[in-house]
């Protein structure tokens, strides 16, 4: 029995101590070898912005483990809150909905496109193509099939709903976002699978007709919008994994995404 227990004791202690260095390795990137994680995804809640009111999570406690042996919840969401794909059926009719994303399309290269410091200055800018040409100019070609993220500092309004909506007297939202033509010179010139943002929409706040959205839906491409942590990875040579839930019919639906570099 004692040697048993002895192994068990050495067996636990080996995987015990695996367990550590690998939480260690997920949680602190190593940054001096040039290799990392980073979770791009927000814990989703009653409280996270929603583009609209009234369209944030809803969810109730179900059963406990006091009274009932198990914990579990229900919640009302909507396929566009927190951290999501915009999957083509969004915009585009007959385009293809979320169970209709290949794995193939959801494991892909990034770049990040920083506008922080404009968008500090003027909530209303939008990524351009002339933004994508110096990028290219300081970084390199971004790669056919890519997705393409903005970064404009958004996430550091995301505890205060009214400052990341951007609301303004007349309830026009003002946050940043993709301008049209870069959209457009993205699909022509590089061939992007996404577009993401740190924002709500991946068209501005301003934005009436989407046209944003209708580009790249209309190119049965995807988009996704309420990403965190865009300013903590690489501006190139990353990869992002993007866990989206296959919900039947979607138009989109949350995701985990995961960048690693």
């Amino acid at each position: 029995m004692c040697t048993v227990d002895a192994t068990l004791t050495r067996r636990a202690a080996l995987f015990g101590g695996a367990a550590v260095v690998a939480s260690a390795a997920i949680a602190t990137p190593a940054e001096a070898s040039g290799h990392g994680l980073r979770d791009l995804t927000y814990p989703l809640g009653p409280d996270f912005p929603a583009f609209s009111p009234g369209e944030e999570a809803v969810r109730r406690t179900v059963t406990t483990i006091e009274d009932d042996g198990y914990y579990m919840q229900e919640w009302r969401i909507i396929e566009h809150t927190g951290t999501h794909v915009d999957a083509p059926a969004h915009f585009t009719a007959g385009g293809r909905v979320s169970t209709e994303l290949r794995p193939s399309e959801l494991i892909l290269p990034a770049v990040v496109i920083d506008i922080a410091g404009r968008a500090a200055r003027d909530p209303d800018t939008v990524v351009t193509v002339g933004d994508l040409t110096a990028f290219e100019r300081r970084y390199g070609r971004i790669p056919d099939g890519a997705a393409v993220l903005m970064h404009s500092g958004w996430g550091a309004k995301v505890g205060d709903v009214d400052a990341y909506r951007g609301t303004d007297a007349a309830g026009t939202l003002h946050f940043p976002g993709f301008g049209v033509d870069a959209c457009e010179w993205l699909l022509r010139k590089r061939r992007i699978r996404s577009l993401g943002v740190d924002t709500l929409s991946i068209d501005p706040g301003v934005s009436e007709a989407f046209e944003t959205h209708l580009a790249l839906t209309g190119a049965d491409r995807y988009g996704l919008e309420n990403l965190a942590n865009l300013g903590r990875i690489p501006r190139h040579g990353a990869r992002i994994f993007v866990g989206l839930i296959p919900y039947e019919g979607g138009s989109g639906g949350q995701a985990r995404v995961l960048a690693i570099w």
